[in-house]
């Protein structure tokens, strides 16, 4: 998936932590060759190779998928958006490539997730348009947290954490004491901006700091707004809280493309979800929900030294 992928449990013993370990290692591995777009034989590759021609028969898993994140476009009036692909594909944060404004143009006009016919009895999936794709990695590592924990818990675990890249859950606490999860710095490398005491939840950030270019004294990072094709402007990171890595990870895109305002103003009106946004001032924004504890991790924050989302 592109990431880094860590786990950290408390098990009965050294044998019982293994298995359980190579649970959730075989799961990433599982996801990563389902829903890689880099991977030609996924099932993600063949359906953006022939979804435009004809429908596209879905497992169970992907049709799911596909359903929730159309739930996201919905509620974000097209703010979180998988079909952004067709212009995300041409840009390369390594080597500095942006697309052309022609190229912008084009790809622009394939992007629309109402374009995504996906016929939820049959379970197929059709494109109503040449040129759109679709991407999952504003999705896919939330659901493989999800998946790992459930498997963690049918193993008996009661206290563990595991993250991929910005996309964490934690279960239970950390045998005794809260996790203690740290929201990077943007701007600042092993700066953190808060600390929170955490259980039994889930936990996303998404930044401008993750794959990025800078050119002209402008930076041109991943995190692209459906509706222009080029990268959401107006905040640095957004970190979300919610019961599971499919909803953490859809709104920290969705609130990162709305901004501070409209994004925090959606956040209210999700039960059992929180937000801290980070604008591109560097100034925090809260949800009503954290306001307190994140008062009272400031001065953790202070002498913290742990990067995004650190237990």
């Amino acid at each position: 998936m592109g990431t880094a992928i860590t786990a950290e449990l408390w098990a009965d013993s050294p044998a019982q932590a293994e298995q359980a370990l190579g649970l959730v290692m075989d799961e990433m591995h599982r996801i990563d060759r389902c829903m890689s777009p880099h991977r030609p034989d996924s099932e993600l590759s063949r359906i953006n190779r022939e979804a435009a021609r004809q429908a596209v028969p879905l497992s169970p898993e992907m049709a799911r998928l596909i359903d929730r994140a159309l739930t996201f476009s919905a509620l974000s009036e097209g703010a979180f958006d998988i079909s952004f692909a067709a212009v995300g594909q041409h840009y390369d944060y390594r080597t500095g490539q942006a697309p052309d404004t022609d190229t912008l143009t084009q790809a622009r006009a394939a992007i629309g997730w109402r374009g995504l016919l996906l016929d939820r009895a049959a379970g197929t999936l059709r494109f109503a348009r040449p040129g759109m794709r679709i991407d999952l990695g504003g999705f896919a590592k939330g659901h493989a947290v999800d998946n790992a924990i459930a498997l963690l818990r049918a193993q008996g675990i009661r206290h563990a954490m595991v993250s991929a890249g910005g996309d964490s859950h934690v279960l239970g606490d950390r045998h005794g004491r809260p996790w203690s999860v740290a929201i990077r710095d943007p701007r600042r490398e092993g700066g953190v901006v808060a600390v929170l005491p955490l259980e039994d939840v889930s936990i996303s950030t998404s930044g401008d700091y993750e794959r990025f270019f800078e050119r002209d004294g402008v930076r041109h990072h991943h995190l692209l707004d459906p509706r222009t094709g080029e990268s959401a402007r107006g905040v640095r990171s957004v970190t979300i809280l919610a019961p599971d890595g499919l909803t953490c990870e859809g709104l920290s895109k969705t609130v990162f493309v709305l901004g501070p305002t409209r994004g925090l103003a959606l956040i209210h009106t999700l039960p059992d979800v929180d937000a801290v946004v980070i604008d591109d001032q560097g100034a925090m924004h809260v949800s009503e929900g954290l306001a307190q504890p994140l008062t009272a991790g400031a001065a953790a924050a202070a002498t913290t030294s742990r990067g995004d989302l650190a237990p």
